[in-house]
Formats: structure tokens, sequence, C-alpha cells
């Protein structure tokens, strides 16, 4: 079990384009939980998600977020 199973939330369903996602809280890379709320109505947020850990598409999809973090904070947006 990871130490992230404890903090899990059921799925609600698949959110679709266009949609808005639904609030959650996780815990961030400090351990520290970390809830959509908390940015809702303050900034721009962009969600990133990958499909799966250690994989050629987690590890390219990861880098392009890392490579374009400054862009993203230029736009005025927040990555989680």
């Amino acid at each position: 079990m990871s130490t992230h199973d404890d903090q899990a939330q059921p799925v609600q369903g698949k959110v679709q384009l266009d949609d808005s996602a639904p609030d959650f809280t996780l815990p961030d890379q400090s351990g520290k939980p970390v809830s959509l709320g908390q940015f809702l109505g303050k900034t721009d947020i962009v969600l990133f998600f990958y499909p799966r850990d250690n994989t050629a598409v987690c590890t390219a999809e990861a880098c392009a977020f890392r490579d374009s973090y400054e862009l993203f904070k230029q736009a005025g947006a927040e990555v989680i």
C-alpha cells in the first residue's frame, strides 16, 4: 500500500472535456494536504495527472510539465 492510499477518495465518475473538476484533497510532495478548492476563484489552475508511474508516457509528460512550468506561472496559472 502506498502512503497516499489512506487519503484516496471514491471516484464520482469520469471527468469529461469541459467538465468542472470535482473538489479533492491529496498530499503534496511534502505530505501536506492540498485541496483543489483552495485555489478556485483565486487563480487559473493546471491539473497535472499522469497515467501510470515509471512508464515512458508518464516520464515524457512530467518532463513536459516541468519544462513548461515557468510558462504556466507567467500566464498566472498554478500547476497542481
